[in-house]
């Protein structure tokens, strides 16, 4: 909720709930002409229900990467075994086809086998199985072979199988969600009816920071996912917020107001240390974030007269200013490959998430809502998270670096804010 951290930076200056059952909707806007073909078969099984399950997961996966056009095969399938009819595929209009088998054990344990042939050239590309635990896992293998898909026919890492971790706000209760990356199987994480900001993904994904207001003042608590176990690692006098992880998980760096103005602290991840002050300033430094290889620190401080975006090594040492060109510049974050720098930038009065190439400093301004916040990159670093507001509700829009596909994820129960993305599965 970055509304309410401008008003907490402009105070500093001067002196949604979703139900776990409720299912998002997902849009796809601003796709190219030159979108490849591919046609999803049905996966065969004797159960008919996961074998829809997994060919529309796969289909909706694909479709809403933006870079496909999912044909319809009209019965169409690929089987586990036998020769793939690449004619057949071709009169259809697709270059690709994706078909296999999901098989159910006495165990509960579920096997599904996938191929993926490539009609034009007329050859099998790949062929593999994914083993889940049970049925209620099958949307996640699902997942996981969308992105062997998508990887063998783009080459670049796909990030269905990833999760986002948001704020939803419905009346006056707010909740902490965990989702699949299109909205799918959410799961509650916290309640309260006090605000909920800043999550951030602990670089394995078992763990979440993030603020709570549940005590009146702004504390940040480390929660572990599989057992709902969490700490107040940061709850000293004054304000603790904006917590980011350290590459290695050991630290976090957090903003407090010990000495009456924000400054950056690094604290250990589980707590139980006194901080210890990054940089000294006169300023307000807010909003830190690490750079992927753990080497520098960038934070959004006003000590230039007005918020700005700034850098200093993770050790401490000199202050460099990164962001220029605009009197409002804040909430800095580094995509994953350390190329890219994505911040929010105030321009003709509008808000709008840019993206900037480190190597070269140019910028794409990448929105155009004029009410974005809390940008976060996909683990890939193909696509960009934020938060936007139209017609009075809050949702969430993903768009590739390029801003040439966009999706927009939306609840009719709930405004959905602060959006996070989480790393890869290991």
């Amino acid at each position: 909720m970055i509304r309410l951290a401008r008003r907490l930076f402009a105070a500093q200056l001067l002196l949604l709930s979703l139900s776990a059952t409720a299912q998002m909707r997902i849009d796809v806007s601003g796709v190219g002409a030159a979108l490849t073909p591919i046609t999803i078969g049905d996966f065969q099984q004797n159960d008919a229900r996961i074998r829809q399950q997994v060919g529309q997961i796969i289909r909706s996966n694909l479709a809403g990467s933006g870079l496909f056009r999912v044909v319809d095969g009209g019965g169409f399938s690929i089987g586990e075994t036998g020769a793939v009819d690449h004619v057949a595929v071709r009169n259809l209009g697709a270059d690709w086809a994706v078909g296999g088998s999901a098989t159910r054990f006495a165990n509960g344990q579920v096997d599904i086998r996938y191929r993926l042939a490539d009609a034009v050239r007329r050859q099998e590309i790949v062929e593999g199985k994914v083993t889940i635990g049970s049925e209620t896992d099958v949307r996640m293998g699902a997942h996981r072979i969308s992105d062997l898909i998508y990887e063998r026919i783009t080459g670049n890492k796909g990030i269905f199988a990833t999760r986002i971790a948001f704020v939803t706000k419905q009346g006056e209760r707010y909740r902490l969600m965990v989702s699949d990356w299109d909205g799918g199987e959410p799961t509650v994480i916290l309640t309260s009816v006090e605000p909920i900001i800043s999550p951030s993904w602990s670089p394995d994904g078992t763990r979440l920071a993030y603020v709570s207001f549940e005590s009146r003042k702004p504390v940040v608590y480390v929660q572990t996912l599989a057992d709902g176990k969490r700490t107040a690692v940061a709850n000293f006098r004054g304000s603790n917020s904006a917590p980011a992880w350290s590459p290695d998980g050991s630290t976090l760096a957090v903003a407090l107001t010990l000495g009456g103005l924000s400054q950056i602290h690094l604290i250990p991840s589980v707590g139980g240390r006194e901080p210890s002050r990054l940089i000294r300033s006169s300023a307000i430094d807010t909003e830190p974030v690490y750079s992927p290889d753990g080497k520098f620190i960038y934070f959004t401080s006003d000590r230039g007269g007005s918020p700005q975006i700034y850098r200093v090594e993770a050790m401490g040492g000199s202050v460099n200013r990164v962001t220029f060109g605009s009197p409002y510049n804040v909430s800095p974050r580094i995509s994953p490959d350390g190329r890219l720098l994505a911040y929010v930038s105030r321009r003709d009065g509008r808000y709008l998430v840019v993206v900037r190439d480190l190597a070269t400093g140019t910028d794409r301004i990448l929105s155009d809502g004029g009410t974005e916040e809390s940008p976060s990159f996909a683990p890939n670093s193909r696509w960009v998270m934020y938060a936007t507001r139209l017609r009075g509700r809050d949702f969430l829009i993903a768009a590739t670096v390029d801003g040439r596909q966009k999706l927009r994820l939306s609840s009719s129960a709930a405004d959905i804010r602060e959006p996070t993305w989480g790393p890869f599965q290991r």
